[in-house]
């Protein structure tokens, strides 16, 4: 008796060990130089013939060294998607990954393969971004940073653009770099406010001639299968984009639950209300349900995690930040409040597949991150993040109405 008392006592011992998680490793990590400095900083010196070198530094990460990830872009179900292209060193990514996300729309409606204009859509939002600075008399904000249906909101004032129409690069540039740019419209909006000088007209004309020094002067007529359109022809005729029938779903305990509400971040800069607020569970659920009937989405977070690994090019949440298990509203709501959790970069979720008994999506990404593996691999400008990093880390996410259509009944 006292033989089978302590094998079933034994057994029991080894049960309760195999199931406690595996416990994340971390260590200090040395910045190495990768792609940002090779192409991106390299095509600034080779232009501007000076650069703000990277300092070294460490950071502290998660080491997910002999760790089965799934890091192949073979292994995920996925819809069609242009090449991943970088936005250089602007902070652009809300409009490279939306633009991403409406050309693979454009691609799901019509079946054409298109490659449109960010740079388009970016310049009439400095020109936009300027006259809410005039109207609000220079309490607005006025940088690159931007919402993912700001895309959406330039698409019906202004339309939008072939790539090969209007690139922005000028002077033999193959990266954005908007650093002269911002300093010369934010030194000028300055002075507007400094000396009381709210001419709207007169603005708008300054601004654009800045943007048309540095970017080019964005057309107002292009030519599209021999025949001649203008921007909103093109989106409205060609790409068969409504506007209207594109949704923001957001996440988070702020504001009241199955509400239109405020996402109250500074590049909300013109204080949209549009956003679906859902709790979390419904947020995962709607995710998912869209992508599973063949949908792609355009998705926003904080990639600043000790998680977020740019070598293997994988985002989870390690065990010593918060266990899986603990996952919740509460949990994602107290990051965003204490601003762990920031509103930093926007990507283009494509695919997704199952794997050890979590959900992992891929993402293409504009960042330079996602750029420092073979250049000829099918894995670069992609991330593939496990389902935990979404739940308490990516905010909001632009998707079709129809694939979120039994959500918004409940609104």
């Amino acid at each position: 008796m006292k033989n089978i008392l302590f094998l079933f006592t034994m057994i029991l011992f080894v049960s309760l060990i195999q199931a406690q998680p595996t416990k994340d490793k971390a260590a200090f990590k040395e910045y190495k130089a990768g792609y940002y400095e090779n192409s991106i900083l390299k095509d600034v010196r080779d232009v501007e013939e000076k650069a703000a070198p990277v300092l070294p530094y460490r950071r502290f990460k998660a080491d997910y060294s002999g760790r089965e990830l799934p890091n192949k872009v073979s292994m995920y179900k996925s819809q069609w998607a242009n090449i991943p292209i970088s936005q250089g060193s602007a902070s652009t990514c809300w409009c490279y990954s939306t633009t991403s996300y409406f050309e693979s729309e454009v691609y799901r409606i019509t079946k054409q393969q298109v490659k449109i204009s960010e740079i388009y859509t970016v310049y009439w939002e400095y020109v936009e971004k300027a006259r809410e600075y005039v109207r609000t008399r220079g309490t607005s904000a006025f940088d690159e940073g931007s919402e993912a249906n700001a895309v959406t909101r330039m698409y019906k004032m202004y339309g939008a653009v072939p790539y090969e129409a209007y690139t922005g690069l000028l002077n033999g540039r193959k990266h954005h770099s908007h650093e002269k740019l911002m300093a010369e419209m934010s030194g000028y909006l300055k002075s507007v406010k400094a000396n009381n000088q709210w001419n709207e007209a007169e603005v708008l004309s300054t601004i654009q001639a800045m943007l048309n020094f540095h970017l080019g002067t964005p057309p107002t007529e292009v030519t599209v299968n021999g025949k001649k359109m203008t921007p909103k022809q093109y989106l409205n005729d060609i790409l068969k984009i409504k506007p209207d029938d594109y949704v923001e779903i957001l996440s988070y305990e702020q504001e009241p639950y199955w509400k239109k509400v405020l996402y109250n971040v500074p590049d909300n800069w013109w204080n949209s209300k549009d956003y679906y607020n859902v709790p979390l569970d419904d947020y995962m659920k709607a995710l998912n349900t869209a992508i599973e009937k063949g949908f792609t989405v355009s998705i926003g977070g904080d990639v600043s995690e000790a998680g977020f690994d740019t070598e293997s090019q994988c985002a989870m949440i390690p065990t010593f930040d918060i266990p899986s298990e603990y996952i919740n509203d509460d949990a994602r709501q107290f990051r965003f409040s204490n601003k762990t959790t920031t509103d930093d970069h926007g990507m283009h979720l494509v695919g997704y597949t199952d794997f050890k008994n979590h959900r992992w999506y891929m993402l293409k990404d504009s960042g330079a991150g996602s750029r420092n593996n073979d250049p000829n691999a099918k894995e670069f400008g992609y991330y593939f993040f496990n389902d935990d990093y979404v739940k308490l880390k990516m905010m909001n996410f632009t998707v079709h109405k129809d694939a979120v259509a039994e959500l918004l009944k409940k609104f």
